[in-house]
């Protein structure tokens, strides 16, 4: 199968080839005129707008959902930035590596955040922040088959152990990466040729690197600090071999925006300084226990596309109540992690933190019990909807049965009445109903005539909706439906 794979690809980079010149000059006066021009938009608009939409990539290191829980190195600092300049933050997959830089430049995103080496090309359709990692780039080779029977130096002499060994042979990397330039120099370096295949940028470097250790390509280039994390993986890989001098990796931004720019070098300046930076980076580079616990695990989406072991019954129960599966996982996430041991201070239990009294309402013995928790908890959401019917708009309700399960059905409908009373409309939960919840925390509000069931914590319902639709976009954006 995996040289079926090889001949496919190669067939179908083989059949581009008679109309690549044509399609490839047009794709390039494209990015041209795309880099040359790119929108307007600064973080004053941003500021506007209040959010922070970041362009990262799918992966083991940057970002990816382990046991339901959105992690990622790039992930982990977005979310400290976002906090910084009081943005919410909206990731932006990308699903072309070779596409991030256009991405950017058309507005998809504010900035990529992915650990991109400063390049010359590069520098000319974007400004890079201050480097936030320094690396360089390292040949990855396959050991032989029989490798741990074989003495150290026996390895080594089997494998290439300078770069320049690699006149005449083949290295196989995307096209628009900075390890392509790396081996176009190369070539120039030493005066000779070393073939260069590219690959598709739907493939991520840890993808590549996959298909080098399952004997699929023969070489590829990565930069170190990821080869050292799939290399603690895939046992069976060789990284010693330098093929560039250190390079910086960093984030980019928009030629067109210098005030995001220094704000984003600000803070990049003062979180190096700190201790966090450095758990962050050890925890996705350097703790090879954790990655190699991750990659084993069958929750560990970017290998299975799984979020939880409930998955099978979450879809089941997801479905009595016409919600998408993967907004109920994150409401259950936001609930209990998907321990179903986990009780609150409140007497609250289970998967979906069902309260004694409720779950007694809804029939259910045994709260303890995966199966019957998500059955009480998507019976009593539906009973939470039949409240909520002179909601028009879909989504909308959802918000007003989430608010309804974390605070209860009355406090909510005091939120929509002060709502009504102050010339806002009482059917949208977004910046209406929801700005109210939050207000019944202060005397004068939940001292109002209009309020029947007096003060509430408001920040907790307010937080508890926004918190699960925020994990469900990242959920919509890896898993599949």
């Amino acid at each position: 199968m995996k040289i079926f794979r090889i001949i496919f690809i190669l067939v179908i980079l083989s059949g581009c080839r008679p109309t690549a010149n044509k399609e490839n000059t047009e794709t390039r006066k494209a990015e041209e005129a795309i880099a040359l021009s790119p929108i307007e938009k600064d973080l004053p608009k941003m500021k506007e707008e209040g959010v922070l939409k970041a362009i990262t990539v799918y992966s083991a290191t940057s970002y990816f959902l382990y046991r339901g829980q959105p992690m990622g190195f790039e992930y982990e600092l977005l979310e400290r930035l976002a906090k910084n300049l009081r943005l919410d933050l909206k990731i932006v997959v990308a699903r072309d590596m070779d596409d991030v830089l256009n991405m950017l430049n058309r507005g998809e995103g504010d900035i990529v955040a992915y650990g991109l080496a400063i390049t010359d090309q590069r520098k000319k359709k974007v400004n890079f922040t201050e480097y936030h990692t320094i690396s360089h780039q390292v040949l990855v080779q396959k050991k032989p088959d029989n490798w741990r029977k074989m003495k150290l130096h026996e390895i080594q002499r089997s494998l290439i152990d300078d770069a320049i060994e690699l006149i005449g042979d083949t290295v196989w990397v995307r096209k628009n990466s900075s390890y392509y330039e790396r081996l176009i120099n190369l070539n120039q370096e030493i005066g000779d040729t070393i073939y260069i295949e590219t690959l598709p940028g739907n493939l991520d470097t840890e993808e590549i690197i996959k298909m080098v250790s399952e004997g699929e390509i023969k070489y590829t280039v990565a930069d170190y600090n990821m080869a050292k994390v799939s290399s603690n993986y895939f046992q069976n890989l060789d990284i010693h071999v330098p093929i560039s001098l250190s390079q910086r990796l960093a984030w980019a931004v928009r030629k067109t925006s210098p005030e995001l720019l220094e704000a984003v070098n600000a803070w990049i300046h003062g979180i190096k300084k700190t201790n966090d930076y450095y758990v962050i980076y050890d925890k996705y580079f350097e703790n090879k226990r954790a990655f190699k616990t991750r990659n084993k695990s069958e929750f560990f989406s970017k290998k299975t596309g799984k979020i939880s072991q409930y998955d099978d019954l979450v879809k089941k129960y997801a479905a009595t109540i016409g919600w998408d599966w993967r907004l109920l996982s994150s409401l259950i996430f936001q609930e209990s992690k998907f321990d179903p041991k986990t009780k609150s201070w409140a007497g609250a239990h289970g998967l979906m933190q069902l309260m004694p009294g409720t779950a007694k309402e809804m029939g259910i013995k045994n709260t303890a019990n995966p199966e019957e928790n998500l059955r009480g908890g998507t019976k009593y959401l539906k009973l939470m909807t039949g409240y909520w019917t002179e909601i028009p708009d879909s989504v909308q309700r959802i918000k007003f049965v989430m608010a309804s399960y974390n605070c209860g059905y009355n406090h909510v409908v005091d939120a929509q009445s002060l709502a009504n009373k102050n010339g806002r409309d009482g059917n949208v939960w977004d910046n209406n109903t929801d700005a109210f919840i939050l207000k019944l925390s202060y005397r004068k509000f939940f001292n109002d005539e209009v309020v029947k069931y007096g003060y509430v914590r408001g920040t907790e319902p307010y937080n508890y909706v926004r918190e699960i639709f925020r994990r469900y976009e990242l959920y919509k954006d890896i898993i599949p439906e």
